[in-house]
């Protein structure tokens, strides 16, 4: 158990070390645009899932307030040194997002881009999500994997080496399957493929959707 532990971290330290200059050609494009719609439309008390390395935090409006949680320690140090570019302070948390450490209904908005792939179970992570968000609230996401076709043949063919590789990143996985049953009702889903980016792991949703109960608009 404790050697599967040591390679899981070395794992994930090195994915933290070379994430960042494998994502910078797509980040200089089309992906870097998304995060920017994404984060943009981000109001009032502001929770950010699974936040890497900070890539969104420059990108933030002036929020009410704005908390990223980050499970992963060698992502979580990167996070912590960008946290300073951001509009507003940042408090960076230690949860992964299937078990967040805040009251119910205590944000406006939950940001997730590129996060949900990787979760342990996305189900749980998205009932977390509507926890935590008021009734009427925002889930902004973009998120990528589920494809159709020959791609969702190659993509559950190739799901458990990618993910091997990849810190736990999965292919076959779709949000938009659990967003009614945690109570979270899509308003736009755009189904997209960005260049610069492997086309095994397309295409990518960005959408967003409401927290049911009283004050849904």
């Amino acid at each position: 158990m404790a050697l599967v532990t040591r390679v899981a971290d070395l794992r994930n330290r090195a994915f933290a070390a070379v994430y960042d200059p494998l994502m910078k050609s797509a980040e200089r494009g089309e992906l870097g645009r998304l995060r920017d719609q994404v984060v943009g439309s981000a109001r009032g008390a502001v929770l950010e899932i699974g936040a890497g390395t900070g890539l969104n935090l420059p990108r933030y409006p002036a929020v009410d307030r704005l908390v990223a949680t980050e499970p992963e320690e060698p992502m979580r140090r990167r996070l912590l040194g960008r946290a300073g570019a951001a509009p507003v302070p940042v408090e960076v948390i230690a949860a992964p997002a299937e078990a967040l450490p805040f009251d119910d209904g205590e944000f406006d908005t939950v940001v997730s881009t590129l996060v949900l792939c990787s979760v342990d179970d996305l189900a749980a992570a998205a009932r977390e999500v509507r926890r935590v968000l008021k009734p009427g609230g925002r889930f902004l996401f973009l998120e990528h994997g589920g494809g159709e076709g020959k791609r969702a043949e190659w993509q559950h063919r190739l799901d458990g080496v990618w993910s091997a590789v990849n810190a736990g990143c999965h292919l076959t996985r779709n949000v938009t399957d659990v967003l009614a049953s945690a109570d979270l009702h899509p308003e736009e889903i755009r189904v997209l493929e960005p260049r610069h980016v492997p086309p095994i792991i397309l295409p990518f949703r960005l959408g967003t959707a409401v927290a049911g109960g009283e004050g849904r608009s």
